[in-house]
Formats: structure tokens, C-alpha cells, sequence
């Protein structure tokens, strides 16, 4: 067969253009490719193509992104949910239509745009600058080279000129500022008169037959999440200490001497000194007239009757300590070069320097105090160092032991015993693992996870998310190790899968009881109130009851501690009819406002211009949508079948 085609080279080769050719024709070669490769087009975008395969691509990116923010903790079932899958393929959309502007009105960036954009990143920059080293270590770390990285800030640029100065031109009228401002800024002056609901708790009652028909007619209410109970292993700091052995005398007293600088505080000198600028870049004359004139100031201070800080204050040309007498402070031996700290560590206390040269020109110092190099001994400093040579021990059994788990957790899945017993570890046992959240405690009976001293690890999306695996789920067996932490790690084991379930009455009867409890004071406190508020409006209003508390002035910008619904009830009163009253029901309390007199407060200058820029930026931001929903209907924006076949799917359909 193979001698037959090697020698009818010529026939094959026509052989394959008349089956070959007219599939291309028919389906083209974009389809031809999406056929060999798998890859469906999701959406046409003038003449370009979105594909599936960069829509995954851009998924993969954003779960990254999304890892990285939440450090690990993010659900990656959250952007299988329609509703995100369709958000992030219309932001596709958008750049490619923005893209396809930008080719057709050659939008272009220069090379100093892109120089500037990139330097003004904050995250290439230190104190303030940018810094190559560091532009350096954040495309290594990243994996991107200097060319795709400088490519692709080019290609946002490019986008951005779009969009950009639609947004930046938009303006908001003044009198709409103003108006707003003023609805910031109107105030009110209210006192309050309060009746809580917890003042009417003792009045009322709640018999077993409220309870008994509140749980029938509310039986789904109280319906109690399907959960699972686990058994689950910590090793965190205290369970890796918790066997150390004690350790000999001999042991910390080596520790001791092998960082005995550790415990020595070194030599220090409060120091003053008097200096003669020398200016950067200075001839050999211009230093020879400093070192004369610094020569001239120590004679000066070895024979006037002057002290040294009153000779600093005229003499010394340092601007940053000549007007506090020379005083520098404090220094550590060991922090300034070697020659200059050889030099001022020589003196002894109340001695002054001869001439010494240093940074910023010629230098005499006096050393105002002096405190020798001083050694902590070893008892005195002895629980320290147990301490220190605990956690370092305790650190190097936790590697061990976070090594030694994962192998025992993988060599007997049936069971966290072994690992438990071979690594001195107590199993804990927990109920109440939910796939949204724990299980309130009042709610179970038993180890309820969520009143544990656990309760915040057992809720860590991570651990229910693996109590809900599929591989712990079905094969029940140990998970693998969870690490919560850098220096917290969880192993959990299926005991039980509980069904959703509606408890009986018994399990549920005191949260019944206290929630009847609350709406009854509720209602007695609304009505004792409404009650007042009908009382109040029957009098003359110019008399103010001495129930209430004292007068506020409120407004939106400063509630004054009023609470949104008793704000805007104030502010609804017209300024034609105070005073006035007005009840509001609000949460734990009914509360009548007594409405005094309405107050025009001055508008702050600083407030218009902050408003008017928000109002500005919200405005621009509206505009920029119009214009790029005219885009995309300019650019011929048509959703294939494909794309609303594969955003309705699962991932586990594929």
C-alpha cells in the first residue's frame, strides 16, 4: 500500500484537493480549525471572532486573579454560575469592539506615553520612583518579558483612547450641584422620644399552644440544612510543642553563647557636634578654607568659657541641629562607617573631638553621655532563651509532622487514627458542616462545629469545601491535608452525612419562644408609641413634653446618630408646618420625632468641588456606556448559539 503511494505521488496529491478543497469551501477554514480543534465561536465582532478556547483563557486568568486576592480561599464553583460567565464574555466583548475602534482610527501610543504610563505604575515604583530593579522583579515574577509586557500596556493604552475622553469631558451643571448639595447640607433639629422593644418583653407571654402553632405554620422555617459530622485532626504551633522534650541546661547554655550578640546591647554615645559644610564638588581650596575654619571653631571650644551648644548655635553650618545646640542624639555603635565610628567611640564621656572629616564636610563632636557595651548573663536572660529554643524545635517538628501527615493520611484513607497515634494528635469530632455554612448550635444536638473553640477553621471555605468533595463525599475516606495557615494545617474524615431535615417541636421550642417574644414587644412597643403620637397631636405643638431628649440638628450629611428611617421622616416634614411630629418603626424600637425647626446650613466650598467631581466621574461613566453600546451595535455585535449553550452549561457537563 505504502510502495503504491510513494509511487503515485502525483495522483494522491490530486486525490487529496478534490476531498480536501471543497471542505474548506464549504465550511471554511475558521470552521475547519474549530473543527479539528474543538473550539466553538461564541461571538462575532465585526469581522473577528471570539472563540471558546479565549473564553476559557480569560477564565483561567480570572480565577487566578480571583486566588490570588483571597489568597487561596476563593470557590472556583462560583464562576461556573451563568450570570459571572456571561459578565466576564459581554467585558470580552467590549475591549474587542473597543480594539476594533482603536485598528480602524489608528489609535496610536508613542514611545514617551508608554515610558510615562509605565513609570507612574505605583507597584514599579520605590518611595515615589520608578525603579528598574524592581520593574525587573515584578515582569520575573509574573513570567512576562520586557517586550510582551511593554506590548500589552501599549494595547491598553491604545483602548483606553477610546473611551477615555468621553469620560473626562463629561460636566455636571452647577445648578444640579447645588441642589444636591443642598439636600446634603438642609438640616433639621429633632428631639426623639424612644420606646424599645425591650421594655415591653416582661408584659408579655407565651404560652405552649403560640409555640405549638407558630412551629405548624411555620414547620419549613425551621428546616435544618443537610450537614455532615467529621472527625478532624489540627496541627497548628501547640500540637507540634506539645511532646517536646525538656531541654538539658547544657543545651540552652549553648544556645546562649552561640547568640551571645543577641544578647548584647552595644556601646552607645549621645553625641553633639559643630560642622563646617563642605559643598559637593568642592576644589582643593574650598576644602582647605573649611578645614581652617573648622580648626579655628575647635580652638574656640577648648578655650572659651562658652559651652559647646552655645558655640554650635553660631558656629555650626548644619541647619538641622545648630539650633538645638549640635545634639544628634543617640548612636548605636557600629551604625556609622567604620573610620568616623572608630573616632567618636574613642572619646570618653564630656571629651570633645579634634577635626574629623566626614559626610557633608569637616565635624568636631563631643560625646555628651556614654554607655558602655553591656552583656545580659545567662540567667538573666534564661526564659527567653528556652523559649526561643522551643519554637525552634517546635518549628522543625512541625515540618516533620506536616510531612509525616500527609504520607500516614495517604497510606490509611480509612482512618485518621494511625496518623493520630503516630503523631501524638488528639482527633476532635464536629457536627454541623454545612455546604453554605456551619449549622447553628441551636439547632443540633451533640459537638455542634459552630460553638467550638474550631468553629472559625471548620468554617474556613476551604475545609467545607473539601467535606463536601467529591473524593471525601463518595469514597469516604481522609481528605488531604487542608493548610489553612503557613503554620496551621487540618486533615478531616466523613463520619456522616445528615439529610435536610424539619427537627421536632421539642429542639426548636426555645428559639420559637424567644422569637414570639420579640415580634409581641415589638408590637406593644408600636402601639404604645402610636398611641403617644396620636396623644401629641392633639396638643398645641409650640409646648414641647419633657419626655423627649435634647434637640439635634440632623441632615444627611450628619445624621447626629439618627437612624435612616427617622432621618428621612425629619426631612420629609415641610418647612411650612414645624413644629410637627412623626412616628417611625424602626428595628428594637418605635420612635416619635418631634420636628423643632428646619435650618439652612452654609455650603462648603471643599464639599462642591468634591461632589461636583463624583458627579462629574458618575456622569462620564454613564456616557462611556452609551457610546460603547453605540459601538457595539456600529461594530455588528451578534451572539452565536454557541455562546448561550455554553454559559448555560456546567462545568461538570463538559
Amino acid at each position: 500500500m505504502f510502495d503504491f503511494i510513494r509511487s503515485h505521488q502525483r495522483l494522491m496529491q490530486f486525490l487529496l484537493l478534490v476531498f480536501v478543497v471543497p471542505s474548506f469551501a464549504l465550511i471554511g477554514v475558521s470552521g475547519y480549525n474549530t473543527y479539528v480543534s474543538g473550539d466553538h465561536d461564541l461571538v462575532k465582532v465585526g469581522k473577528s471572532i471570539i472563540t471558546e478556547q479565549e473564553f476559557e483563557r480569560a477564565r483561567a486568568d480570572q480565577l487566578r486573579q480571583m486566588q490570588e486576592r483571597s489568597q487561596g480561599g476563593f470557590d472556583p464553583s462560583m464562576l461556573d454560575a451563568p450570570d459571572v460567565k456571561r459578565a466576564l464574555l459581554e467585558s470580552m466583548i467590549d475591549s474587542r469592539v473597543m480594539a476594533t475602534v482603536a485598528s480602524a482610527e489608528r489609535f496610536n501610543v508613542s514611545d514617551v506615553q508608554l515610558r510615562r504610563a509605565i513609570a507612574a505604575m505605583p507597584q514599579l515604583q520605590v518611595e515615589g520612583q520608578f525603579s528598574p530593579e524592581r520593574y525587573n522583579e515584578v515582569l520575573a515574577a509574573s513570567g512576562l518579558t520586557t517586550r510582551d509586557f511593554e506590548q500589552g500596556r501599549r494595547y491598553e493604552l491604545a483602548l483606553g483612547h477610546v473611551l477615555d475622553p468621553v469620560g473626562r469631558s463629561a460636566h455636571v451643571p452647577e445648578p444640579v450641584v447645588h441642589n444636591l448639595t443642598r439636600a446634603l447640607i438642609d438640616e433639621r433639629s429633632v428631639r426623639l422620644l424612644r420606646f424599645a422593644d425591650a421594655d415591653y418583653r416582661d408584659a408579655v407571654s407565651v404560652s405552649d399552644d403560640d409555640i405549638a402553632q407558630a412551629y405548624a405554620a411555620q414547620k419549613a422555617g425551621f428546616e435544618v440544612p443537610e450537614y455532615a459530622d467529621i472527625d478532624y485532626l489540627v496541627l497548628d504551633e501547640a500540637a507540634a510543642m506539645a511532646a517536646l522534650p525538656e531541654i538539658s541546661e547544657a543545651d540552652l547554655e549553648a544556645y546562649y553563647r552561640q547568640n551571645k550578640a543577641r544578647f548584647t546591647r552595644k556601646a552607645r554615645s549621645r553625641l553633639s557636634h559643630i560642622q563646617v559644610n563642605v559643598p559637593a564638588g568642592a576644589t582643593q581650596e574650598q576644602r582647605d578654607q573649611a578645614l581652617a575654619k573648622a580648626r579655628e571653631i575647635e580652638i574656640l571650644v577648648r578655650q572659651a568659657d562658652e559651652s559647646f551648644a552655645e558655640l554650635a548655635k553660631a558656629h555650626s553650618q548644619d541647619a538641622g541641629t545648630a539650633r538645638s545646640g549640635g545634639e544628634l542624639g543617640w548612636i548605636t555603635q557600629g551604625n556609622w562607617p567604620a573610620s568616623l565610628d572608630q573616632a567618636v567611640f574613642a572619646l570618653a564621656q564630656g571629651e570633645v573631638s579634634s577635626v574629623i572629616d566626614g559626610p557633608g564636610g569637616y565635624h568636631i563632636f563631643k560625646a555628651e553621655e556614654v554607655e558602655p557595651e553591656q552583656i545580659e548573663s545567662f540567667a538573666a536572660v534564661r526564659d527567653q532563651v528556652n523559649e526561643e529554643v522551643r519554637h525552634q524545635l517546635g518549628a522543625e517538628r512541625f515540618a516533620d509532622m506536616a510531612t509525616r501527615l500527609t504520607s500516614l493520611l495517604y497510606d490509611h484513607p480509612e482512618s485518621l487514627e494511625p496518623a493520630a497515634q503516630e503523631l501524638g494528635m488528639a482527633i476532635r469530632s464536629a457536627r454541623g458542616i454545612g455546604r453554605e455554612a456551619l449549622v447553628p448550635a441551636a439547632m443540633l444536638e451533640g459537638d455542634a462545629a459552630s460553638a467550638s473553640a474550631d468553629a472559625a477553621l471548620l468554617d474556613d471555605l476551604r475545609v467545607r469545601r473539601t467535606v463536601w468533595s467529591t473524593q471525601v463525599q463518595r469514597e469516604k475516606h481522609n481528605s488531604g491535608v487542608i493548610e489553612i495557615s503557613p503554620d496551621t494545617m487540618l486533615a478531616v474524615h466523613l463520619r456522616e452525612v445528615r439529610p435536610a431535615h424539619i427537627p421536632p417541636l421539642e429542639r426548636v421550642a426555645t428559639l420559637i419562644r424567644e422569637q414570639l417574644i420579640r415580634e409581641r414587644a415589638h408590637e406593644a412597643a408600636v402601639a404604645a408609641g402610636e398611641a403617644e403620637l396620636a396623644r401629641l397631636q392633639g396638643l398645641d405643638a409650640t409646648e414641647v413634653p419633657e419626655a423627649f431628649d435634647e434637640a439635634r440638628s440632623i441632615s444627611r450629611l450628619n445624621p447626629g446618630g439618627a437612624g435612616p428611617a427617622v432621618l428621612e421622616a425629619a426631612l420629609a416634614v415641610d418647612a411650612d408646618q414645624v413644629p410637627a411630629y412623626g412616628g417611625v418603626e424602626g428595628f428594637g424600637a418605635y420612635v416619635i420625632l418631634r420636628v423643632e425647626s428646619v435650618g439652612e446650613a452654609e455650603a462648603d466650598p471643599a464639599l462642591q468641588a468634591s461632589l461636583s467631581a463624583e458627579l462629574a466621574a458618575l456622569w462620564g461613566d454613564a456616557e462611556e456606556k452609551a457610546v460603547l453600546k453605540a459601538l457595539r451595535t456600529q461594530a455588528g455585535v451578534e451572539h452565536l448559539p454557541d455562546a448561550e449553550a455554553m454559559i448555560e452549561r456546567s462545568d461538570e457537563e463538559r
